[in-house]
């Protein structure tokens, strides 16, 4: 196996005798890892993002103010092992699940998470099987070089009627998605992945869960530097100890439920007694900007549940959840005071909408300042530019939505000026935000009858 993963490494395609040794800098520590939601992505603000990409610059960080972190960013998953054997990399951080094979060429750390193996499939053309026994040929598409493709071929030796593909150069996020076209007929994801694809793909569903639950951990190559081992384990027991770990976590994977009927019932609840508190405040912000008080409304209720003393991880405050940047920019003093919070979050949310075409019509036009209120306007900018490439209309909102997703895609984004992005967020916000919008519509009365509130379509 050890001689099957370097074989595909670029050193041993073309080797060398009089190849220098290369020498690295030991407070550079180097993390290869892949563009994905999970691990290492550059998000709205053009800044490096990810779970993975988190955990390692705190990191380093904890090692000392003389340490830098290197981020290798290869294109598949099968390409992380043979980084690190090759000593091209220094750890592997990448959504890598513990598993026997595994442990047999590369040292784990002590692990920071746990996921679920799923077979997904699509309700709209199957029916939701009990086991792998009634599957009854059906093929099960898999990543190649990932934990799945280990998993499924133990499970075929149990199960002899079982068929599965490994594709090579593929993602779970593009499997799922090509399930939800009925494209594939199965194939087996990870928990967290699945709770936010289904999200974009409602007829994705879950049939069972395959095997037991696998643990996520960082890798270094056997006895290279079990100093390093060492360390990265102290750091890990730190995070889970001082709730750093938590807070990651939920920041990228918390928000995974649908507007639900309980979701509906507590909104109708605070629109009793937290939503007049801020009325009055909404309606003079809807006299300044001519955006209608009751979208301000759910903007707000959807970035912080109208609660002012809201702050995100990323050190986002207030009724509005508006950055250090954002304030700066509106002039706000104190964002946990609504009366300053709520006028600036209104004309942050127009001076977004300013920024697209006039062409773009209603309702589309606000749902790409919705969008961009939540995710910045440049992804929006490459999803419009895709759209129009791909035959479709970029000035329609549900156009770009279909591109935006495209964005996690290497064939499209390695070509798109802003790169990389898992652009299922502004999608789900935008969304949510038009759902508690109809509701206050339907209960709230309009602030000034020269007013037309746009009409939400249905898509």
């Amino acid at each position: 196996m050890m001689l099957m993963l370097l074989g595909c490494s670029e050193d041993n395609a073309f080797p060398s005798q009089n190849k220098p040794k290369v020498v690295n800098d030991p407070k550079v520590i180097r993390f290869v890892t892949i563009n994905s939601p999970n691990t290492y992505y550059i998000n709205e603000s053009d800044n490096e993002a990810g779970l993975e990409y988190e955990l390692a610059t705190r990191f380093v960080k904890s090692l000392g103010p003389d340490y830098q972190a290197k981020f290798i960013v290869v294109d598949s998953f099968s390409k992380i092992i043979p980084t690190l054997l090759s000593n091209k990399a220094d750890i592997a951080a990448a959504d890598i699940s513990v598993t026997i094979e595994r442990k047999n060429i590369i040292d784990f750390s002590e692990p920071y998470h746990q996921v679920q193996q799923h077979l997904a499939f699509n309700r709209d053309r199957n029916k939701r099987p009990k086991n792998l026994s009634a599957l009854d040929g059906h093929i099960i598409a898999v990543p190649a070089g990932t934990s799945f493709a280990e998993r499924i071929r133990k499970l075929g030796k149990q199960h002899t009627g079982l068929v599965w593909d490994e594709i090579e150069n593929t993602s779970s996020e593009q499997l799922l998605e090509a399930l939800s076209q009925e494209e594939i007929d199965y194939t087996i994801a990870d928990s967290h992945l699945l709770a936010v694809m289904q999200y974009y793909y409602p007829n994705i569903q879950t049939a069972f869960a395959v095997g037991e639950p696998e643990k996520i951990a960082w890798a270094v190559a056997r006895d290279r530097n079990p100093a390093l081992l060492n360390q990265i384990n102290a750091y890990f027991k730190e995070v889970k100890r001082d709730g750093t770990l938590r807070s990651l976590i939920d920041r990228y994977h918390g928000n995974t439920t649908r507007l639900k009927t309980i979701d509906v019932k507590t909104f109708l609840a605070r629109t009793r007694t937290l939503l007049p508190k801020y009325t009055r405040l909404f309606k003079e912000a809807q006299d300044i900007t001519d955006v209608d008080w009751r979208l301000l409304a759910a903007i707000s209720y959807q970035e912080s549940h109208w609660d002012t003393f809201s702050t995100s991880p990323t050190n986002v405050r207030g009724l509005m959840m508006l950055t250090e940047q954002t304030s700066d920019m509106m002039n706000v003093q104190d964002r946990l005071d609504p009366k300053q919070s709520i006028p600036a979050g209104a004309k942050f949310f127009l001076w977004m909408k300013d920024r697209f075409p006039e062409r773009i019509p209603e309702p589309d036009r606000t749902y790409f300042a919705l969008a961009a209120y939540n995710n910045g306007v440049g992804h929006l900018e490459d999803a419009r530019v895709l759209a129009q490439r791909l035959g479709l209309n970029p000035d329609s909102w549900a156009d770009v939505k279909t591109t935006l997703l495209k964005l996690n895609d290497p064939q499209y984004y390695t070509r798109a000026k802003h790169g990389y992005c898992s652009c299922g967020g502004p999608i789900i916000y935008t969304e949510s935000v038009r759902s508690y919008y109809q509701i206050l519509l339907k209960h709230q009365p309009s602030h000034s009858p020269d007013l037309e509130p746009f009409k939400i379509a249905e898509n």
